[in-house]
């Protein structure tokens, strides 16, 4: 019988790096929720166009304080300051292979006022590019934090509420036990009307430090977990759980 959990949150960012919004209803498909860093911000090669590297949240932590969103095929992007960019990304057909994670992906340049938007925010030349469903996705397609584990991390690091969007994950299921994921490991629950297989452990970097609506650095989440937290080889704790999806479905 596969168990049930209960869904508090569902969300992502259509951006990689930009603000992770709640939703209120996400769709599940093999490839995870679907909208989700369908997007990306890349930096190009200059003595080599055709190559480049996708901007990655823990060295642009201001990309945080970006809310982007989709309304059919038209992307609105706001800057903290109350600039915006609002259109559809249009193929330029150009295709750039960029450095993800020690991996080559190759995404799709597209045109709009966007990448102006985000030239002018970051301070130096950037494109938006479309990537391939999970090619700028670190591991699992759907990550899963707990409540449980949520309380217990904020009453160890001595902050009253930790907002889950810090650790950008796809569900926030209600437990009572902390780190009862840990427990669930192959695993298959229920999620809404999709079914997931729950795989690895995430291991966390120094995002979770950082405000999830400023990308201020705020407090010292990361150090705190890694004292009581299982570590992997390179030494980063473990928080949450990647899952597959093995039924496709609407959760919220």
């Amino acid at each position: 019988m596969t168990d049930e959990l209960k869904v508090v949150r569902a969300g992502f960012a259509p951006i990689k790096g930009t603000r992770h919004l709640a939703y209120e209803r996400v769709e599940l498909d093999a490839r995870g929720a679907v909208g989700d860093r369908g997007l990306a911000l890349v930096s190009v090669d200059p003595e080599e166009p055709a190559r480049g590297r996708v901007l990655r949240t823990v060295q642009n932590p201001s990309l945080v304080a970006v809310r982007a969103e989709l309304a059919g095929d038209r992307l609105d992007v706001e800057l903290p300051d109350g600039e915006t960019a609002s259109a559809e990304p249009v193929s330029t057909g150009e295709r750039i292979t960029c450095d993800y994670w020690g991996r080559e992906v190759e995404l799709e340049l597209v045109e709009g006022p966007h990448s102006d938007l985000f030239s002018r925010w970051l301070g130096r030349p950037v494109r938006l590019a479309r990537a391939g469903r999970g090619d700028v996705v670190f591991a699992g397609s759907v990550s899963v934090v707990t409540t449980g584990s949520l309380r217990d991390l904020a009453a160890r690091s001595g902050v009253e509420v930790l907002d889950a969007a810090r650790f950008r994950p796809t569900l926030v299921v209600d437990t009572d036990e902390p780190y009862a994921e840990d427990t669930w490991l192959g695993r298959e629950v229920r999620v809404g009307r999709a079914t997931l297989r729950i795989g690895a452990p995430i291991p966390r970097c120094a995002v979770i430090d950082l405000h999830p609506e400023t990308g201020e650095r705020d407090v010292r989440l990361l150090k705190g977990l890694a004292a009581h937290r299982p570590l992997n080889r390179a030494g980063e704790p473990a928080f949450g759980v990647f899952a597959e999806v093995v039924r496709q479905g609407i959760v919220g």
